[in-house]
């Protein structure tokens, strides 16, 4: 069974090294992707600063909708597809920011968003080619 994601939790790459570094706890969810256990942002954000890394917050929002009704394996797929979009930007975290159920016209939708989050340890955001050969490294 998927571990239960909600409006809040961090994924994170678990191959980077300061996750290692950190000691931090992530529950394995979709492919090299895990959730960051009993951390929101906001304690991450201050245990990273207090290792002299940073947490960068991407302003751009990415969200998919999927039909019917709420469910943990749906849920799982919509963030797969998240992941999927902004696999390409080379970040390695990513915040779920918000699943919302509606209807319309009698059907059930949901709408899963998301933000883009990066660790590194620079204050100046690394370019996509850095963040790229670093990837690449860890693989």
């Amino acid at each position: 069974m998927p571990t239960s994601v909600q409006v809040g939790s961090i994924l994170i790459e678990e191959q980077i090294p300061v996750a290692q570094l950190l000691g931090l706890q992530s529950q394995p969810y979709s492919g090299s992707w895990g959730v960051v256990k009993s951390l929101n942002s906001f304690a991450l954000d201050r245990k990273l600063h207090a290792a002299g890394w940073n947490f960068f917050f991407m302003a751009a929002e990415v969200e998919v909708m999927f039909l019917g009704a709420l469910e943990a394996k749906k849920i799982q797929n919509a963030l797969q597809r998240i992941l999927e979009k902004v696999k390409l930007q080379d970040f390695n975290c990513l915040e779920v920011t918000g699943i919302v159920s509606k209807r319309f016209l009698g059907l059930p939708y949901v709408t899963v968003s998301a933000h883009s989050r990066h660790i590194q340890e620079s204050c100046y955001l690394d370019s996509a080619e850095v963040r790229r050969s670093s990837q690449r490294n860890r693989e």
